[in-house]
């Protein structure tokens, strides 16, 4: 898979040498709160998790789910990629920052170009996005990202509604 440039930001692909920065990322306060606690402790386990819950599941698909890294500095600070939901078509687009990272234009950057890539890169015709009610900043990028609001929706083993989101080319 390829790696792109924004203009602070560089998306690479994810690779088991990011497990101890996805160690962080996925047990901060608001990925327990708006994504869940993955049960990852170590770095071992994370090591795991992408390899079975990340790589195998991309390897037969021409997407991918990117660490986003600051340019200037090589720091990594979020992900941003695109999913495929089981017994959803097509793709959503999901991110997660650092808190120490959030509110500088970061996700925004690195959904559009994530966005830019699903419709010219990888030809898909609609792009979604699914969050909870409460999570205002997620909704605030993804109406900002131009995705509209088209009802809920309840994925498999899932108690909670989403909000459903969606972009068309």
């Amino acid at each position: 898979m390829n790696s792109f440039q924004t203009e602070r930001l560089l998306l690479q692909p994810i690779s088991l040498e990011d497990a101890v920065f996805y160690l962080a990322l996925m047990n901060t306060p608001k990925w327990y709160k708006y994504i869940g606690d993955r049960k990852l402790r170590t770095v071992k386990n994370t090591e795991a998790y992408i390899q079975n819950k990340i790589l195998t599941i991309f390897e037969d698909r021409r997407v991918t789910n990117y660490t986003v890294i600051r340019q200037h500095d090589n720091i990594k600070i979020g992900n941003c990629g695109l999913y495929h939901r089981e017994g959803f078509e097509g793709v959503d687009i999901g991110f997660a920052f650092l808190p120490g990272f959030e509110g500088k234009g970061y996700a925004f950057e690195a959904a559009s170009k994530v966005l830019q890539l699903a419709f010219e890169e990888f030809g898909y015709d609609a792009v979604r996005a699914y969050t909870t009610e409460d999570n205002l900043a997620s909704i605030k990028l993804i109406e900002k990202l131009g995705l509209r609001r088209v009802g809920k929706v309840k994925f498999k083993d899932e108690d909670q509604e989403l909000l459903n989101f969606v972009i068309e080319k």
